[in-house]
């Protein structure tokens, strides 16, 4: 039955074997769980994380925030065009006059988001009371819903705990995903059964998402939660950036599977799993489980769809 985003998430999403080599000669089994098809338009852990916050937000105009290759700002303005609903974009950096936006936030403005660009400083202030309050004074917002970056708060790491009770009772040792603000993998991690565990491979630089994920956990469900662990060593030079062979991967990656791999966020933990795998960093007989959080997000052009993680 299809609900007020017009299409009926497809729950749980499918979880699919992916016979490859480069894990089979090492004896470990690779699964995918392919979160990327449970909407076409809040494609991936977005469905999770933001559906709680848009009930939430009550029809108010929702604010958030991102980097001009946000992939959580582009979900929320599908979501905006979806239900009516009016979202404000907090957009890092300057924006240059008389230059064309990016396909990223043409993406947004297309959805009907209504963009505000701070500088970098300001932004990195933007949780302390005073400077929100600003924000919102200058955007005459005084009264909107406000999620913070990436969505990532207890409402959504409650939903993303559901990630986690999908994967029980299916063999899975090892539920491996991309992180960039925690939330998912905090809700992932307190969904999972006793003897499973869930690894992080950051996107970002900088080492604080450990703490982040924590945090998340003790708003979310009063503490730590599960069993969980970060490898950041594939970032690829932080976020929005990617190179020649990660981009070489995920386009072999994506013929041998049948599978569009996102770069931003997927490509790295995938690649992550194949270096990890031949470092024999998992027992042979270990069952890995890889959450496509996203898709590549097409031109301006093409049918509205918002992106991955």
């Amino acid at each position: 039955m299809s609900g007020p985003l017009g299409t009926a998430p497809r729950l749980p999403s499918p979880l699919l074997e992916a016979v490859d080599q480069r894990f089979a000669r090492h004896g470990v089994r690779l699964l995918l769980k392919r979160d990327d098809l449970i909407h076409p338009d809040l494609v991936g852990n977005k469905w999770r994380k933001l559906t709680p916050n848009l009930a939430a937000a009550a029809g108010r105009t929702l604010v958030t925030f991102g980097g001009a290759y946000s992939n959580h700002l582009r979900a929320t303005a599908a979501a905006g065009r979806l239900l009516g609903l009016p979202t404000l974009g907090v957009v890092r950096g300057q924006e240059l006059a008389g230059r064309p936006l990016n396909p990223s936030l043409a993406r947004c403005a297309a959805d009907g988001m209504r963009l505000h660009f701070v500088d970098r400083s300001t932004y990195r202030r933007k949780t302390e009371p005073e400077t929100l309050a600003e924000i919102l004074r200058a955007t005459g917002t005084e009264d909107a819903y406000v999620v913070p970056e990436g969505g990532s708060n207890a409402l959504a790491v409650r939903g993303c705990r559901t990630l986690g009770e999908e994967l029980r009772g299916h063999g899975v040792d090892v539920a491996a995903l991309a992180c960039a603000t925690g939330g998912t993998l905090a809700g992932l991690a307190a969904g999972l059964a006793p003897d499973q565990r869930a690894l992080g491979i950051p996107v970002l630089k900088g080492g604080f998402l450990g703490a982040e994920t924590e945090s998340l956990q003790s708003a979310a469900f009063g503490g730590r939660r599960g069993t969980w662990s970060l490898d950041d060593r594939f970032t690829f030079g932080g976020y929005a950036r990617t190179t020649p062979g990660l981009d070489a991967f995920a386009e072999d990656f994506g013929q041998r599977h049948g599978l569009p791999v996102e770069r931003l966020y997927v490509a790295k933990m995938l690649y992550g799993l194949v270096a990890l795998t031949e470092e024999d960093a998992f027992p042979r007989g270990t069952t890995v489980a890889a959450v496509i959080t996203g898709a590549p997000f097409p031109a301006v052009g093409a049918a509205p769809q918002a992106a991955s993680r």
